[in-house]
């Protein structure tokens, strides 16, 4: 039996510290009963008709679907947790606070950890694992991760019936203890890079919750390097900020901004955070993923040394780096519509859904063997396709439901397209008869290469899209006034600054908005700080966030 005392915990991977949890304002996690499961709009299921022949028509006429999303514009949050819910990504866990992960939602997280994987191999990182129990007196060790997080710990108490001689975490994040096991490892400047990254599950215990974006138990990956200079550690946050980047770019389509944390908003523990910022579709900001520089201070609580080459003693300079299932809510939220998901190809479990269209059963025979022989066309060219040849669901429900699994394309076959060796695409970006395609030849070489072509379009209109969106919705600003003007506005404001602490936990206070990051592209020229009129370097970028 485990005796837990739990108190509340601090937005994940943001800078735990006191006055940050004293800031923070999240959305609260509706309860399972409060997700209704409505018929849905007639704008949903419009977008799906057919205009080939009556008989697709009739079938976008008999739809009978079973769920309905809540306008973006009407409510974001509510429209989220719809999704949620609808698209099978995830449901709640019996502990409140907590969710459980489905196939789906699932899938799309393991095709981000086979992409990251991949890059934390190519440079130079091996994977292993930590335990989940962390002895208490580890946290203490370090005096500015103490002050971040033991307000927020889940802490076990007793242990197999019995009172524990020292109390233990449940794991929040594993600095400490990887500085523990490191000092055994690490002897020599031999034994020097050190890199290790862990694939799994924290605790955090948030008093407000939102699947994905923030809950008590999440999953994520957790890099921690050792080098022998800070030149070394410095250059390997870096790398990994610019992984994360090119991630968030080439395979989420998400166009985060890079940049340096303030002093206010870095990690405890650690002497640089840097960021990868993300405009949702409310204009939120969403921290996708950091990289810190820790300095020696983790060291030197732990008495993490080696002898260099000169037989001289040093402490080592470490990093630790970090991205979690938050990125699917990051997704969720910057890519999808009315309709439900949308998401990018390169992450999507399903690239093509293969939907087969009879009226007759005497016509059901030759549409599926069209249908199957589609299916392995494409599969053997590597492409992600699911055959949904259910016979309890109209193809016309069956349109609306993968639509709201936002799957990026959809290929229908009925017998007028077997006839004709041919089928007919539709591309779930592009709404209604505008983004439907007829006649694509069913020849291998040309449905592949079609295919292929236009999941890259996806992929490519998607990131356009959020470009577009995220510039319109950033705004140039020179005083106070004008911070406080945008930010009033949903927008995020981009303005020189060179204030002290206090006076960004004033902007905090009066407006919502934190500094999300001082970007790495940075304008040229003189610049003066937005709040004091002094010169400044950098310009930061403010925003409310989530």
């Amino acid at each position: 039996m485990l005796s837990l005392r739990l108190t509340s915990f601090t937005h994940l991977l943001s800078p735990p510290s006191s006055a940050a949890i004293a800031r923070r304002s999240p959305l609260i996690l509706r309860r399972r009963h409060h997700i209704r499961q409505r018929p849905l709009a007639a704008s949903f299921s419009a977008q799906s008709a057919t205009a080939e022949t009556q008989d697709r028509v009739n079938n976008s006429k008999n739809r009978v679907p079973e769920r309905v999303i809540t306008p973006r514009s009407q409510d974001f949050n509510a429209w989220y947790l719809d999704v949620i819910a609808n698209a099978e990504l995830a449901d709640y866990g019996p502990v409140r606070g907590t969710m459980v992960i489905r196939p789906y939602g699932y899938a799309i997280w393991e095709a981000i950890q086979e992409y990251l994987n991949v890059k934390f191999k190519e440079t130079g990182h091996s994977n292993m694992y930590f335990p989940q129990f962390i002895p208490y007196s580890f946290i203490e060790k370090e005096a500015s991760h103490v002050e971040g997080f033991s307000p927020e710990l889940a802490v076990v108490t007793i242990g197999g019936g019995k009172e524990l001689e020292e109390k233990l975490v449940v794991r929040p994040t594993s600095e400490t203890i990887v500085n523990h096991m490191f000092t055994q490892w690490i002897h020599s400047y031999r034994d020097l890079p050190l890199m290790i990254n862990q694939w799994a599950n924290v605790t955090r215990w948030e008093m407000r919750t939102k699947p994905f974006v923030r809950t008590l138990e999440f999953l994520w990956q957790e890099g921690h390097t050792a080098h022998a200079t800070p030149e070394e550690a410095e250059n390997e946050a870096i790398q990994m900020i610019d992984i994360y980047t090119r991630f968030a770019y080439e395979q989420a389509a998400i166009p985060v901004i890079t940049g340096r944390k303030s002093k206010v908003e870095t990690f405890a523990g650690a002497c640089k955070t840097y960021t990868i910022e993300a405009m949702m579709g409310d204009k939120k900001a969403l921290q996708a993923g950091t990289s810190h520089n820790l300095g020696q201070n983790f060291a030197r609580a732990f008495g993490t040394q080696f002898t260099d080459e000169n037989g001289v003693r040093e402490h080592v300079w470490q990093t630790s780096w970090a991205i979690s299932t938050r990125f699917v809510g990051g997704i969720i939220m910057t890519h999808g519509d009315d309709a439900g998901l949308m998401l990018p190809p390169k992450l999507a479990p399903i690239q093509v859904v293969i939907v087969p269209i009879w009226k007759k059963d005497d016509e059901k025979a030759a549409v599926l063997n069209a249908a199957l022989t589609v299916k392995d066309v494409l599969q053997k060219s590597g492409i992600k396709v699911k055959l949904d040849d259910s016979d309890q669901r109209t193809p016309g429900w069956k349109f609306n439901f993968w639509e709201m699994k936002g799957v990026p394309l959809r290929i229908e076959i009925g017998p007028r397209d077997v006839a004709s060796g041919s089928v007919v695409i539709s591309r779930r970006d592009i709404p209604g008869k505008q983004g439907k395609v007829f006649g694509i030849s069913m020849e291998p070489s040309n449905l592949e290469a079609y295919v292929k072509d236009k999941l890259d379009e996806i992929q490519s209109s998607l990131l356009e899209r959020a470009i577009a969106f995220r510039d319109s919705n950033i705004v140039d600003v020179t005083t106070y006034n004008d911070l406080k003007a945008a930010i009033s506005q949903g927008k995020w404001a981009r303005g020189p600054w060179s204030a002290s602490d206090e006076d960004e936990l004033k902007v905090k206070e009066e407006t919502g908005a934190t500094i999300r990051c001082f970007p790495f592209e940075q304008p040229q020229g003189n610049k003066t700080c937005l709040m004091t009129g002094n010169p400044a370097e950098e310009v930061a970028i403010f925003a409310k966030s989530y």
